[in-house]
């Protein structure tokens, strides 16, 4: 939503999704630290090589039902370091991996002694005949917080840097209109 971005300028207050933007994806941003989130916590992809093995087992089935395709893509949003795409090679049958063009999706640099098969990209390819997996992808989009008012009408949440909440203008635009169909729940 603009209108976030906007509703607090001037103030030093902004909306909750240009805040995770920054903190997330920002200069400074934890997925741009060089300890990356390996640093802080373990994922599916760092627990064992079994996770690797079982997406490359998916890419085998995408690969057949798409005829052996002369060039099969994998595509790997939010990579992290490379550790998947790199697994996913590095598990597929020699013939699947020969026809595999990896690209590990993210906003960090490169890491130093990847995989060269592996290209790097801040956006996704266009063009993708295989597989795109987005493993850790969805759990961090940054989005808009909105809480109803005292008189019921909902309006952007808006944040100072220390944390603290302050209520901005209501919700307007498409997103108001999603409210007014989806929100809120009919519970009864």
């Amino acid at each position: 939503m603009e209108a976030a971005a906007e509703a607090g300028a001037g103030t030093g207050r902004r909306g909750w999704r240009a805040a995770m933007r920054n903190a997330l994806y920002g200069p400074d941003g934890f997925y741009r630290r060089p300890e990356g989130p390996a640093g802080h916590f373990r994922t599916s992809v760092h627990a064992s090589p079994l996770f690797a093995r079982a997406v490359a087992a998916l890419l085998c089935r995408v690969d057949e039902a798409l005829g052996r395709p002369r060039v099969l893509d994998f595509v790997d949003m939010a990579a992290g370091r490379g550790e998947l795409v790199a697994g996913v090679l590095a598990a597929l049958p020699p013939e699947v991996a020969d026809r595999t063009r990896a690209c590990a999706v993210e906003i960090a640099g490169r890491p130093a002694g990847l995989d060269g098969r592996i290209a790097w990209r801040a956006e996704p390819p266009r063009d993708v005949t295989g597989l795109l997996f987005a493993n850790e992808w969805l759990d961090n989009v940054p989005l808009d917080v909105a809480e109803a008012d005292a008189a019921g009408v909902p309006r952007l949440v808006l944040v100072d840097g220390d944390g603290t909440e302050r209520l901005g203008p209501p919700v307007t635009g498409p997103e108001a209109r999603w409210l007014d169909r989806w929100w809120p729940l009919d519970t009864g």
